[in-house]
C-alpha cells in the first residue's frame, strides 16, 4: 500500500492543476452571489492581422455596455444578473468565425454581438440561427446576411444597397463623374460593395472603363493601377479596407493618377491616413451611419472609451455597445435571457441609444439609417453630406472639376 500512496498524491496533484486550467471565458467570468445568474453574450472579430483596430474597437464598445449593465442592478425574473462578454478572435477568417460560431453555442451564450466582417458574420449566422440564438451585427454590410430568412438576424446599420446607392449618386452627381474604374478585393465585405455601387453607377448613366480585384492580402497595386490609369477614369472606387487603401492611394500617387479614391466604411478610419500620409489628402470615403458628431450619445461615448482604454473611436464601437444595449433591453421586456421569449421583443425594438433611434424593418434591418461621405481634408476626415436617417445635414460639396481630377 504504501507504494500506492505517492502515485495517488501525484494523481490528485495533476487533477488539481486541471482544475485549474479552465478557459479564458470561464476565468474571466463575473463572481455570481448567491441566486445570481450569469448571462453570457458573445463577440467575434479580428483582433490580430491588419484590420485588429477595427475589431478592437467593437470588443471596447460592447464591454463598455456591458459593464454598465453589471452595475445598473439589472435583474431578470426577480433575480440580479451579471453580463459576461465572451470575445474571441475571428482573424476575419470565415473558416475561423463558423468555429468560434459554435464554440459560442457550446458556451451557452445567450446572444451575440458579431461578427465584424460580412464574410465571418454571414457563415457564423446559421449556427446561431440553428441554435436559436440572437445575433446583432454592429458592422457587417454585404444584404446578404438579413435575406436568409433567419429570425435571430439583425444589423444596426446600412447595409451595401444603401451604401453602394449613396456612392454613386455623390460620384455622379457631385463629384460630375462620367467614367470609373472599380477594384475590389473578393471579400463579401469589398465586393458585395463593389458591386452595388457598379449596379448604381450604371443605372446613372456612367460608363465603368475597368472592373478590376485583388485579394485580402495584397499591397502592390502597381500593375492594376496602370491599366487603369490608361482608361483614364473620372475616380476609382475601391471596395476592401484601409490597410490595402492606404498603399493603394500611396501608388496612385507614384503614378501621377489624378483620379482621386472613393470608397466605403472599411477605408473611413484614421488608420487610412495615417498609413496613407500626405496621399490621403482629398480622398473619399463612406460610413454606415449619421456623423459621429450627429449621434446623440457620441460625445458621452467617447469619453467613456477614453477613460476605460485610453481610445478614440474607429467606426464602430458605438454600435457594439448599442448591440449590447438593445439586447440586453429585449431581454428586460421579456424578462428572460431565453432566446425563444426575448426574440420577438428583439425584432420590436424601439431604442433610443447612442447612435439614434433604433428599430428593425421584417428582415433584421436598421430602418431609417444613414450613410455619410467623407474627404480628407488637411489631415482629417470631414463631412461632405448625409444621405438618410432621421437628422441628415449637407455640407457644402467640393466643385465638380476639382473633385473629380479628369485626366
Amino acid at each position: 500500500m504504501r507504494a500506492i500512496r505517492p502515485v495517488s498524491l501525484l494523481m490528485l496533484s495533476l487533477l488539481a492543476l486541471a482544475g485549474c486550467n479552465k478557459p479564458a471565458e470561464q476565468a474571466a467570468a463575473p463572481a455570481a452571489t448567491s441566486g445570481e445568474q450569469v448571462i453570457k453574450l458573445g463577440h467575434a472579430s479580428p483582433m490580430t492581422g491588419p484590420i485588429a483596430h477595427i475589431g478592437k474597437d467593437t470588443e471596447y464598445g460592447a464591454q463598455i455596455a456591458v459593464d454598465e449593465l453589471n452595475g445598473e442592478g439589472f435583474t431578470l425574473g426577480g433575480k440580479p444578473v451579471k453580463f459576461q462578454l465572451v470575445s474571441e478572435d475571428d482573424q476575419g477568417d470565415p473558416k475561423m468565425a463558423t468555429q468560434i460560431a459554435q464554440r459560442m453555442v457550446d458556451a451557452k451564450i445567450a446572444g451575440m454581438i458579431g461578427h465584424l466582417n460580412s464574410g465571418t458574420t454571414i457563415p457564423a449566422s446559421k449556427i446561431y440561427a440553428d441554435a436559436n440564438i440572437g445575433q446583432i451585427t454592429p458592422s457587417a454590410t454585404n444584404p446578404a446576411f438579413t435575406q436568409q430568412g433567419f429570425k435571430t438576424t439583425f444589423r444596426l446599420i446600412a447595409d451595401d444597397v444603401q451604401q453602394g446607392k449613396a456612392l454613386a449618386d455623390f460620384a455622379v452627381n457631385t463629384l460630375k463623374a462620367k467614367k470609373i474604374a472599380i477594384i475590389d478585393d473578393r471579400s463579401a465585405y469589398g465586393q458585395g460593395l463593389a458591386d452595388e455601387f457598379d449596379k448604381a453607377a450604371k443605372a446613372l448613366g456612367v460608363e465603368i472603363v475597368k472592373r478590376e480585384f485583388t485579394s485580402t492580402s495584397a499591397t502592390d497595386f502597381m500593375a492594376i493601377l496602370t491599366g487603369i490609369k490608361g482608361a483614364q477614369p473620372d475616380l476609382i472606387f475601391f471596395g476592401g479596407v484601409d490597410a490595402q487603401a492606404a498603399p493603394m492611394v500611396k501608388q496612385m500617387q507614384k503614378l501621377g493618377v489624378k483620379a482621386p479614391l472613393l470608397s466605403g466604411d472599411g477605408t473611413q478610419t484614421g488608420n487610412f491616413i495615417k498609413l496613407a500620409a500626405d496621399a490621403a489628402e482629398g480622398q473619399y470615403a463612406s460610413a454606415a451611419g449619421a456623423p459621429k458628431e450627429q449621434l446623440p450619445g457620441y460625445a458621452s461615448f467617447a469619453e467613456k472609451l477614453k477613460n476605460k482604454y485610453n481610445a478614440e473611436v474607429v467606426i464602430y464601437s458605438p454600435y457594439s455597445y448599442d448591440a449590447v444595449k438593445v439586447m440586453a433591453m429585449a431581454m428586460k421586456a421579456a424578462d428572460s435571457a431565453d432566446p425563444k421569449q426575448y426574440l420577438p421583443k428583439l425584432a420590436a425594438t424601439n431604442y433610443q441609444g447612442a447612435t439614434g433611434h433604433i428599430t428593425f424593418d421584417a428582415q433584421g434591418n436598421r430602418q431609417r439609417s444613414a450613410v455619410t461621405i467623407y474627404q480628407v481634408k488637411q489631415g482629417k476626415w470631414e463631412v461632405i453630406g448625409v444621405v438618410g436617417g432621421e437628422n441628415t445635414a449637407q455640407a457644402d460639396a467640393p466643385t465638380a472639376g476639382k473633385a473629380a481630377g479628369a485626366q
